[in-house]
């Protein structure tokens, strides 16, 4: 109980700090749904993006909803770094300026981690430092394409 507290706190004041951040203001907090059974109640997420009114997640548009849920993932990694991460198309619900939000802010991440985002969003293939596609120019044979960026960026 001490250590999920302890734990708790940090993620809590985290979220609030990485929603802020992606959000460019806003307010955002994790409140655990019942205080006497906190190893196994729920946790509610509630989010006041810029401009709107504090609610629940779940009465957010599907956007806010997305950003808010990859600020929370960001959070719980901004802790505790892991050295690998696959995010598969987790900006898939953003407009195009929340995904260049999303996009700056993984870069911040990538210091302790090495990601592999699978998307289909240009902003996320602009932000990469590395790309690589599947292409099939004859029917059947699937061809692998890469791209190192860095080196480009470096040669201009």
């Amino acid at each position: 109980r001490e250590q999920f507290t302890e734990k708790f706190a940090e993620i809590r004041q985290m979220f609030t700090t990485v929603f802020q951040d992606l959000f460019e203001g806003g307010t955002a907090d994790l409140e655990l749904m019942d205080d006497e059974n906190m190893l196994e109640c729920g946790i509610r997420i509630v989010a006041q993006p810029p401009g709107k009114k504090l609610q629940n997640i779940m009465l957010l548009s599907g956007g806010e909803r997305a950003l808010t849920a990859i600020a929370l993932l960001f959070a719980i990694q901004k802790l505790k770094p892991s050295p690998f991460c696959l995010l598969d198309e987790i900006e898939a619900a953003l407009d195009d300026s929340n995904v260049g939000r999303f996009a700056r802010y993984l870069h911040k991440l990538t210091k302790n981690t090495q990601f592999i985002i699978i998307t289909h969003r240009r902003g996320t293939m602009n932000a990469a430092d590395r790309l690589y596609g599947i292409t099939m120019q004859e029917k059947g044979i699937s061809a692998l394409v890469s791209v190192n960026l860095i080196e480009e960026k470096l040669d201009q």
